[in-house]
This record gives C-alpha cells, sequence and structure tokens, in this order.
C-alpha cells in the first residue's frame, strides 16, 4: 500500500526527531563534564545536572594540568598508545594475511580457538598475565602495558585483517609471483599497502582501547606512580576526605579530547576499514 508524500515526509521527520534526541541523550553525560569543568566549587554543587555555567572558570584546565602532573601522565598515555597501535597493527596484519591466504592443517581448529578467546573476561587470565611479565622482568615497565594492551586486541584485529584482505583480488598477489616476488615481497609490497583502510580502523580500535584503558595501566604500574597513564592519574583528585569534582570534570575532558580529535581525523577511514572487512 503505497502512502503519500505527506505521511512519508512526517514519519521521516519523527525518525530524525527520535535520532536526535537519542544522540544528545548519549551526548549528555560529555556536555555535562564539559559544564563542569567551567564551574566553581559552590556553583557546581548548586546547579546540580545543569550543564550550563553562566561564570565559566576557565582556571580549571590549568590547575588541573597543574595539580595532577597530567604533562607526565599525558607523555606516558601518548608513548603507551602509540606502541600499542604499532605492535597491534603489525602482528595482526600478518595474522590476518596468513589465514586469509593460506590453507594448512587445522586451519579451522586454530580459526575456532582464536575466536573462543574473544569470550574470556580479563580478570580470568590477569594473574598468569601478571606472573608472565614478572617472570619476564617487565614488570612497572611501559613495555609491560604495550605487550598485555596490545595482545588484548590481537584477535579482533586479526579477524578484520583477514576479512579484508579475502576481498582482494588474488590476481595481483598472482602477477606478483610471475615477476619473482616470495610470499613475504607480496604481503610487505602489495597487500599492505591496499589495506590502507582497515591499517587506520585498527590502529584507531587500538588507540582508543589503550588511550581509555585503566585496569591493564593501574596492575602493571602500581608501585611506579611516574608511569601512570591519564586514566590513572585522574585519581589523584579523589581525595580520602573530599573530591575536587570541578579538576575532575577538567581532567576529563583533557584526557578525552585527544582521543575525540584522532577519530575525527580518521573516521573516513574507519568506516571503510569496516565496510571492507564486511564485504562478500
Amino acid at each position: 500500500m503505497r502512502t503519500g508524500p505527506i505521511a512519508r515526509t512526517g514519519r521521516r521527520g519523527l525518525l530524525y526527531l527520535a535520532l536526535t534526541a537519542g544522540g544528545l541523550l548519549w551526548l549528555y553525560p560529555f556536555l555535562w563534564a564539559v559544564g563542569g569543568s567551567l564551574k566553581s566549587d559552590d556553583d557546581f554543587f548548586a546547579t546540580g545536572l545543569d550543564p550550563f555555567t553562566t561564570h565559566p572558570q576557565w582556571s580549571n584546565y590549568s590547575q588541573a594540568w597543574e595539580e595532577g602532573d597530567f604533562g607526565r601522565y599525558f607523555l606516558n598515555t601518548v608513548l603507551f598508545a602509540g606502541g600499542t597501535v604499532v605492535l597491534t597493527v603489525l602482528a595482526t596484519a600478518m595474522a590476518g594475511y596468513v589465514l586469509a591466504r593460506t590453507e594448512f592443517p587445522g586451519r579451522k581448529a586454530v580459526l575456532a580457538l582464536i575466536g573462543a578467546t574473544l569470550f574470556l573476561p580479563h580478570g580470568y587470565t590477569i594473574i598468569p598475565v601478571f606472573d608472565l611479565i614478572q617472570r619476564l622482568h617487565l614488570l612497572n615497565t611501559l613495555w609491560a602495558l604495550i605487550i598485555v594492551q596490545s595482545a588484548s586486541g590481537m584477535v579482533f584485529g586479526t579477524f578484520l585483517f583477514m576479512g579484508y584482505f579475502s576481498t582482494i583480488d588474488r590476481g595481483l598477489e598472482e602477477a606478483a609471483r610471475v615477476d619473482g616476488a616470495d610470499f613475504h615481497q607480496v604481503f610487505w609490497r602489495i597487500m599492505l599497502p591496499l589495506s590502507g583502510p582497515m591499517l587506520a580502523t585498527v590502529a584507531l580500535f587500538s588507540c582508543i582501547n589503550a588511550w581509555n584503558s585503566f585496569f591493564v595501566p593501574l596492575v602493571f604500574t602500581l608501585s611506579r606512580p611516574d608511569l601512570h597513564t591519564l586514566t590513572v592519574g585522574m585519581f589523584t583528585f579523589l581525595g580520602e576526605n573530599s573530591t575536587a569534582w570541578t579538576l575532575v570534570c577538567a581532567g576529563s575532558v583533557i584526557t578525552l579530547l585527544p582521543i575525540v580529535a584522532v577519530f575525527l581525523g580518521l573516521q573516513r577511514y574507519f568506516v571503510n576499514g569496516l565496510a571492507g572487512a564486511v564485504k562478500e
């Protein structure tokens, strides 16, 4: 049964209205944090859930940066996230290419075993991982954070690359082999450069997860406060008897802005990468 243009326009308008309301509801905690970061202590408790303020206190940001020692934590977070991205992208790209382009005995069993690890909670594996890192004498180092965080994203990234490489025409590889390229040269010189959207997608996922990670930096640098990341450093403002909530909000905004900027810069590659990974 056909409907008139007025009815279609009305339904479309209701849909847009519902999506706009849902988006605002989703963004409200961030808007409230931004508003709270610009309030005075008295204004923060007086206005409650109101995200707006008439007298913005921009000095909260400089105070949060200095009192929270965010300069050191920011550098630690950049090194942690950057190392995680590099290690995760390289390892998952190579693993995904092998699983997508080679056949070997037990391949399906390997894929099933790798996929099953996605359902293992971090709490079940943290003790053996901690013991392994300690035996490797990497505890309380940035290398421990990078290795553990990268391992947590290996399975997801591998499956993404495997799906993406499966969509690339095999004729490109065959032509390269005719020209004398071996398996490794085909990967590094042809397949990896062609996987730019997926590289950006996995890098973005890894960067977001590492930047927002709290559990891993807390556990593996527990006795080295100088190696804490921004998320762990937020505890600076949580006192035993009181909490500087305006500084907590300011610190949260400082922590979020870099990763939001990274996402906005890579969102086009992110969408293209996901579309390529699920393409049949």
